[in-house]
């Protein structure tokens, strides 16, 4: 258990999920519901899976995604390690996927908790930055500041989360993430109508990245 001297953290768990094509309907909503039922792992903190909304930038194309919460590594490795969560990807992920990713990291405290739980409707914006080599831990600080400033740079962000991937194997090289919890699909949009300070912004860091991912997905009001 943390002190009380040590900020609450909580692990993030993002994975993607690129659907083969011609794919039965009906496998892919078995894959997402039963990627959803796994919110009953007493582990899990939230879970939501589904459709991306949009791939804003991406090499790969990815089609749907899956977002979990733990409130530490070792709770994200029971999850992992499940038996559950085991035959839910042997049986109705890895038939149906051609390439999976997967990133984790560790975020500070979400408004004391408040925000723990994303509300239906939420628009959710995933970036990742893979980085070029041989840049140091001043760097990444650097990076992670202007990522954790852009809450007060654009309104209607609920809260952002971002840090460095601890899980690097399932990565693809991706090596810092954030995730930026908006109100609404109409505050995402309002982010990306103003083009001249989101450009300012992304030149902030430019120079430092080999590649960027940029993917949005709206919650789902469907719990199961």
């Amino acid at each position: 258990m943390s002190s009380s001297s040590t900020p609450p953290q909580t692990i993030e768990h993002i994975v993607l999920f690129k659907v083969k094509e011609n794919i039965d309907p009906t496998q892919i909503n078995t894959m997402i519901h039963s990627l959803n039922r796994l919110i009953s792992l007493d582990s899990v903190l939230h879970l939501t899976a589904g459709a991306l909304y949009r791939t804003k930038s991406s090499p790969i194309p990815f089609t749907h995604m899956l977002h979990s919460r733990y409130s530490s590594k070792e709770n994200l490795s029971a999850y992992a390690l499940h038996p559950t969560h085991v035959q839910v990807v042997k049986e109705s992920v890895l038939p149906i996927c051609d390439d999976i990713m997967a990133v984790d990291w560790v975020t500070g405290d979400l408004n004391g908790g408040d925000s723990l739980v994303p509300p239906s409707g939420s628009a959710i914006r995933l970036t990742f930055l893979k980085l070029k080599e041989g840049l140091g831990d001043e760097v990444k600080d650097e990076i992670l500041g202007v990522i954790q400033g852009i809450k007060d740079t654009f309104g209607g962000i609920d809260h952002i989360s971002c840090g460095e991937n601890f899980s690097p194997a399932r990565a693809k090289g991706y090596s810092i993430a954030s995730l930026a919890v908006f109100r609404g699909l109409s505050e995402l949009e309002a982010v990306d109508s103003d083009k001249e300070l989101a450009n300012l912004e992304k030149a902030k860091v430019r120079d430092y990245l080999e590649s960027v991912m940029v993917l949005d997905y709206v919650v789902s009001s469907s719990r199961v």
